[in-house]
């Protein structure tokens, strides 16, 4: 700082002020903070002459000298109120003045007490940065400040709080180093890349009329913008780019960035047979639908000659219409690009590795709340991708809805300035702007690894999709937008103005597009051309195994495992009521039924780390575990410091564990990414109380069931879900089983209800070893009460030699298997209630069996439970759920279906046992549950129960 102020322009002061003006200098040099911070701004660029006073610090510093403190302070506080409101008066919107300059009075020289003539009577010294180094004065540095803020870009960054951050956006802004004039041959590069993206939506417009495709028109820049992106972050060492974005122009960066090709889109609109993908005859087990084309990802493979000329893979995830859900999605496969799982421990996370890339818009951005979830994430240790660069695509309208109807506040971007992000306002006109605006953004995030904004602001040449009429809602707007040249066209008028190009070649250009458009759409049309994309989207898909899965582990590594996970460093202190646990813990493997939930879970990822598979758990307070019952984190009391045991396994894969923030939709789609890109990793998602999952209802319907059958997007995330009726009311009694069994169709994912630690131990590796020949979601009701209950205990032999069993039949009830007449079938927790109940143990003609998966429902494990009973004569489906929710409406058509197979003749009869059809999911009183749920057990072991219920 001193080499800094003993190397700037002097300013001199007079009398009384002098004094004061050192006084606040000497003050501002011990302790910037001392001073206000318009103060702090002058001083910052400002330093007497280096021969008069040594302040107490040191310090050289000047005796005062000519001028009057207040006209410098005014100066100072004119240039400050320009870099902070400039954007304000900046041109950054084609049509309309959105934010006109009236409304800013800081931008006005009078407002702050001086006058043009006095600006120009001081040093350039004044304005500070680099324009003043250049400058003859304070008013000709004012000047090209103004140009510099309030041109065709607007700046918004004094929220960044570090003044590392600031100043460099400051220098980076004013110094004009991103903005350096086009060459001639970069301008005419820059016009063929505007008439490739006009062109290709005017083609699509007259070809296939009325068709929708959200075009890209009134924002074409976008594709130049993300082309300056990706090869600026290939050259600072990327080596993918993940892309996110809605439909509104994904065609056109499909075809133009990832490259694909124009006649797999012309086909899409034409159908023209060239399918890209199965059909649902053709593959009816997955249950193959599609989506529509401005829906569909696309993998770019690193060595593909088309798109953006970069040699390193590009990806766009697809996307439903629910606009923005797509974000955590996208950044949790760039964090899956990021982290190298080869070795052990902790994954070694590279931000600079791979870039994410997310496009907004202007009414979704401030609208809807998983942006704001996602932001959070971007610099926590678990989620933070480096930095991610956001591009507000800003047509100033959503759908019909304008600004002032879908936003409280000025800008569409100013929800990111809560998270410090810079933003940059750029008007989607000037294309040379545009690309300077995007070296800038990408420029900052890779010396600062955090997220940056653009808000490229254009309009929408069209209604919201191609057979809406704007003029009905917005005449006036449209009016201006139908007058209005392209983007195109006014660039290729500047470039033929300024003897760039001969009059007429642009048009020539775009004439020249369409006949090569044409061409390609001819050879589409007769099946000539070879489609040989990778699979739409180029996920992993697996291949069904043939025979069970064998999950069992030798009781010799179960011991070594559990020896190693409960051995800790010798400096390292445990908790002392913990230490006791850990100790019971480690010897549980010698009492029968001694390995609980968390233990037999522990021992599962030892497991699974140990044969070679990457773990990734992350969930609100997943590292204790909500119910005090992990423990996979050990804190030291006496130093803070954690130990984790399974990222000290002995020739094991890589574990990582993480609490979430207090966030369902962003989390669960950040992992679900994750789960997408590293289909090798076995991912897990823990709700705090299953019931959180709610608030991630989007996610599991768009993404988590649907993207297999709608966009060939395999994932094998677990979502553990704690589920039971204890008596806590309605809020954190259920996780909705019948939501997931509503969305189950086929092999679209796993639900499972069980009852055990050792069917848990065994789910979980049976999910870990068919993740690369039988991808598929895995929902687990987890358990609260029976954590440490007693009946869900497990011994060493269960999880040594037996393996996950979608159906327990009643032990013993099978001894005396021709008294049984009635089979209380159940899924979950209400099993311990049943069994633990009185009146099951007087009732000697009534089987429990417990059903602990169910989708895929089990139906041939079920029949060979059912038909060991001779003398059935009747079957019970037994919930603790109301009747409307839970499994039964799942469970009673597959149940009615296999009993007529089993007794054609004389089918048995089924009956509903359980809460009657409710609103709300649990009582509120515990009382009230306890009375509730003492009569349905009692009612499923009674005689009565077919009189009872119908």
């Amino acid at each position: 700082m001193a080499n800094t102020l003993a190397s700037s322009a002097a300013q001199p002061f007079y009398g009384p002020n002098a004094g004061y003006v050192i006084e606040l200098y000497e003050r501002y040099l011990a302790d910037p903070a001392s001073v206000d911070a318009e103060t702090r701004s002058f001083f910052e660029t400002w330093s007497p002459p280096a021969d008069e006073v040594v302040a107490s610090n040191g310090v050289a510093t000047a005796a005062p000298a000519a001028a009057d403190i207040e006209v410098i302070l005014a100066a100072a506080r004119y240039a400050d109120a320009i870099r902070t409101h400039g954007h304000k008066a900046a041109t950054i919107a084609p049509i309309g003045n959105p934010t006109p300059v009236a409304e800013t009075p800081a931008l006005y020289a009078a407002t702050h007490g001086i006058s043009d003539e006095t600006l120009a009577s001081l040093p350039a010294s004044i304005v500070g940065g680099p324009i003043a180094n250049g400058a003859k004065n304070a008013q000709e540095a004012i000047e090209q400040l103004r140009a510099v803020y309030c041109g065709t870009i607007g700046y918004e960054f004094a929220h960044v709080q570090e003044s590392e951050r600031r100043d460099w956006l400051r220098e980076a802004a004013e110094s004009g180093r991103f903005r350096e004039p086009l060459s001639d041959e970069a301008k005419r590069a820059l016009l063929d890349r505007l008439t490739a993206v006009e062109a290709f939506e005017r083609f699509l417009h007259t070809t296939y009329l009325g068709a929708k495709r959200f075009s890209i028109e009134g924002t074409d820049s976008l594709v130049p913008v993300l082309d300056e992106i990706v090869i600026d972050a290939t050259e600072a060492g990327a080596q993918e780019i993940v892309i996110g974005m809605a439909h509104r122009g994904r065609l056109n960066v499909l075809a133009h960035v990832l490259g694909k090709p124009y006649e797999a889109i012309f086909d899409e609109f034409g159908h023209y047979g060239h399918r890209l993908g199965a059909s649902a005859s053709e593959s009816t087990d997955i249950g193959w639908t599609g989506d529509v084309k401005y829906h569909l990802g696309l993998r770019r493979t690193k060595d593909a000659a088309y798109g953006t000329m970069v040699d390193v893979p590009i990806i766009m995830s697809p996307n439903p219409s629910h606009l923005e859900y797509v974000n955590p999605v996208v950044e949790g496969m760039t964090r899956a690009s990021q982290e190298n799982r080869d070795g052990s421990g902790a994954p070694a996370h590279d931000p600079a590795s791979a870039l994410a890339i997310l496009l907004h818009g202007d009414a979704a951005f401030p609208g809807q709340g998983v942006v704001a979830e996602t932001l959070n994430l971007s610099q926590l240790r678990g989620y933070t991708t480096g930095g991610t660069v956001h591009i507000i695509v800003n047509n100033l309208i959503g759908y019909t809805t304008l600004p002032h109807d879908s936003r409280s506040t000025l800008y569409a971007s100013d929800l990111a300035k809560g998270f410090e992000i810079p933003i940059i306002h750029v008007n989607a006109d000037d294309p040379e702007a545009c690309l300077a605006a995007a070296r800038l953004a990408i420029a900052y995030r890779n010396r600062f690894q955090s997220d940056v904004l653009i808000d490229l602001v254009g309009y929408r040449r069209w209604g919201h999709n191609e057979g809406d009429d704007p003029s009905i809602t917005q005449p006036q707007m449209y009016v201006e937008i139908n007058q209005r040249p392209t983007v195109r066209a006014l660039w290729a008028k500047q470039l033929e103005e300024a003897g760039v190009i001969p009059a007429g070649e642009g048009d020539r250009l775009v004439n020249a597009t369409l006949d090569r458009l044409q061409e390609v759409k001819a050879v589409a049309e007769k099946g000539e051309s070879a489609l040989s994309m990778v699979g739409e989207n180029g996920y992993h898909q697996g291949t069904i195994p043939t025979r069970p899965i064998e999950t069992g582990v030798a009781e010799a590594m179960l011991k070594r495992f559990n020896d190693l996970l409960h051995t800790f460093p010798g400096d390292f202190t445990l908790n002392p009521k913990l230490s006791r646990q850990l100790q019971r813990r480690r010897a549980a493997l010698e009492r029968e039924g001694g390995i609980d939930w968390a233990h037999a879970e522990s021992l599962a990822f030892a497991s699974i780390l140990s044969e070679g598979t990457p773990i990734r758990l992350a969930g609100q307070d997943a590292e204790r575990g909500t119910f005090a019952q992990r423990h996979l984190v050990l804190h030291d009391p006496e130093t803070g410091k954690t130990f984790t045991a399974l990222q000290s396994l002995p020739d094991a894969s890589t574990f990582a564990v993480y609490n979430s923030p207090l966030s369902e939709m962003a989390v669960l789609g950040f992992e679900y990414g994750y789960s997408v890109y590293a289909p090798e990793t076995l991912v897990l998602w823990e709700a705090q109380f299953g019931d959180f999952a709610n608030s991630a209802q989007v996610i599991i319907d768009q993404f988590i069931a649907a993207a297999e059958a709608k966009w060939r997007q395999s994932s094998s995330l677990v979502l553990l879900l704690p589920h039971g009726y204890e008596g806590q009311g309605p809020e954190h009694s259920s996780a909705r089983l019948e939501r997931f069994l509503q969305l189950a169709a086929g092999r679209n994912m796993r639900v499972a209800n069980c009852t055990t630690s050792a069917q848990y131990f065994h789910l979980l590796r049976r999910q870990a070893l068919t993740l690369m020949t039988d991808p598929r979601p895995l929902v687990v009701m987890t358990p609260k009460s029976l954590l440490r209950h007693p009946q869900a205990g497990s011994s060493l032999d269960d999880l040594a030699l037996g393996r996950f069993e979608p159906v327990l039949d009643d032990r013993e009830a099978r001894s005396r298997a021709d008294a049984i007449t009635r089979v209380v079938l159940c899924s979950g927790k209400v099993y311990v209630d049943v069994v633990a109940h009185e009146a099951y143990a007087n009732a000697e003609n009534v089987a429990v069996v417990r059903v602990e998966e169910l989708h895929p429902f089990p139906v041939e494990e079920l029949r060979g439970v059912l038909e060991g009973y001779n003398n059935l004569s009747e079957v019970v489906w037994l919930q603790e759920e109301p009747k409307n929710m839970g499994a039964w409406f799942y469970t009673a058509p597959r149940i009615r279906e296999l009993l007529d197979t089993i007794r054609p003749a004389n089918s048995v009869p089924l009956t509903y046992v359980g809460r009657p059809e409710r609103a709300s999911p649990a009582e509120g009183s515990s009382d009230d549950h306890a009375e509730e749920q003492s009569r349905i057990v009692s009612e499923a072991v009674s005689q009565a129960v077919g009189q009872l219920v119908s």
